[in-house]
């Protein structure tokens, strides 16, 4: 069994397999479950991100507190004119990440990557890369597998919850777990998936989980975004070939200090950063009805 980084590379590597290869052996293991009935689950979870993705991208979605909604829709749009600057991949990866965390905020049913708050960044890679790399249904599966093994990875070395560690333990990780997916997809090493990871985490470092009214909403469907299209970047990056100088493992370990160390205020407390400014309060007096406090 692998419980950090280098572990799990050193072995894909050795025993030349794919991460997600090593991570549905651990599941066997661990569950007692056959290969069999570990594809079926992931299966249920792949359709479960799929309908969320088509939802938000086609439908009227918006949220009960009128906060977020119909953003995913209108990047769609613009991509359709064929202007856009960033990519169009990369635009459709933030598009379904969107999609994604604005059902969620609608009420709908999505599958938490690995949270609820950062389950847009996952689905929105996967269905993006999709769409250009054309892979088979097991290989689509084998992305969330490899993505699972990181999130396994950070999750027992550090914190995935934005309670314990703030925004670079939500979005941060689903972003590291996304990037190393992209990568085995695409046909890169095992190494080069854990310079994607590290490529990508180092990038969301600090940041602090501060949601408006205390609603998954803002700023969280819009750092979704942001999270599909560093993981993105950072996936071509390690495939270019581009390594970063500090290990995987390392990285992860960088986030859980400098969660432990982050005050209170800035872990889903919405007691400060933009839940804290004159409009965040005024948000939250708006749809709660409750009397503005000063921080």
């Amino acid at each position: 069994m692998f419980k950090t980084v280098s572990e799990l590379v050193e072995r894909a590597e050795r025993e030349n397999k794919k991460i997600a290869e090593i991570m549905i052996e651990q599941e066997i293991q661990m569950s007692g479950k056959s290969k069999e009935q570990i594809m079926d689950n992931m299966a249920k979870a792949y359709r479960v991100m799929e309908k969320a993705v088509q939802r938000g991208t086609t439908e009227d979605i918006q949220s009960h507190s009128g906060l977020t909604g119909g953003d995913a829709r209108k990047l769609q749009r613009y991509i359709q004119q064929g202007h856009v600057l960033s990519g169009t991949y990369v635009l459709e990866a933030v598009s379904k990440a969107m999609a994604t965390n604005e059902v969620n905020a609608a009420m709908g049913t999505i599958c938490a990557t690995p949270t609820a708050g950062a389950a847009g960044i996952v689905p929105g890679c996967l269905f993006a890369v999709a769409e250009k790399l054309q892979p088979s249904f097991e290989e689509r599966l084998h992305f969330l597998f490899t993505a699972g093994a990181i999130g396994y990875v950070i999750a027992n070395n550090a914190f995935i919850a934005g309670a314990t560690g703030g925004c670079q333990a939500e979005t941060g990780s689903a972003t590291a777990m996304a990037a190393a997916a992209i990568v085995e997809m695409a046909g890169g090493t095992p190494t080069q998936s854990a310079h994607a990871l590290a490529i990508a985490l180092q990038n969301l470092l600090g940041l602090v989980c501060d949601p408006v009214a205390g609603l998954v909403e803002v700023p969280c469907v819009k750092r979704n975004a942001i999270g599909a299209a560093i993981a993105m970047v950072a996936a071509d990056m390690a495939l270019a070939g581009i390594k970063f100088i500090i290990p995987a493992d390392e990285v992860i370990e960088a986030m859980y200090r400098i969660g432990k160390t982050m005050p209170h205020t800035l872990k889903e407390t919405a007691l400060g950063g933009l839940a804290a400014t004159p409009t965040g309060k005024a948000l939250e007096s708006r749809i709660f009805g409750t009397e503005l406090v000063k921080a």
